[in-house]
């Protein structure tokens, strides 16, 4: 079994209670809109991390990350992207099982033909009356599963 945590949206704000809620992750996924590249050190300190960069990502440290990164996590492909509006592959077609995305700070899963949609929501500051929160992927095989963590702040 293989658990990987999901965030997105920290923009510029990594809560101890997001760190917490990811220790003990396999791996981290960042969906975007990270805000500075601490945040970046900070989980790569916890799990190996792979990060994609979002709409507000815009300053030089921030040039080199991808928009989109495909991962392998035991036998699942798994896709990210920041705005999942922005999607120009067909998750199925092209053999991914989960696809991870940030953006409208809306924590979400979703299983749509087969292909399961995740969106962490936002983890750092809140917007409007949204939840705070992580995610967790966990990955059994070719069996995936996700669920929404949200914070206590």
């Amino acid at each position: 079994m293989i658990r990987v945590g999901l965030i997105s949206d920290t923009h510029g704000l990594l809560r101890p209670q997001a760190v917490e809620a990811l220790r003990g992750s396999d791996f981290i996924v960042h969906g975007g809109d990270i805000g500075n590249a601490g945040i970046l050190e900070a989980l790569a300190a916890l799990a190996p991390l792979t990060v994609v960069r979002g709409n507000n990502d815009r300053e030089a440290w921030a040039e080199a990350i991808p928009e989109t990164a495909f991962l392998k996590v035991g036998d699942v492909h798994v896709y990210a992207i920041h705005d999942l509006s922005q999607i120009d592959i067909d998750p199925a077609g092209a053999g991914v099982r989960v696809v991870i995305s940030g953006h409208s700070h809306k924590p979400k899963v979703e299983d749509r033909d087969g292909v399961l949609y995740v969106n962490p929501g936002s983890a750092g500051p809140r917007r409007f009356k949204l939840p705070i929160a992580v995610a967790e992927l966990i990955v059994d095989g070719s069996t995936v599963n996700a669920h929404i963590v949200e914070l206590t702040v």
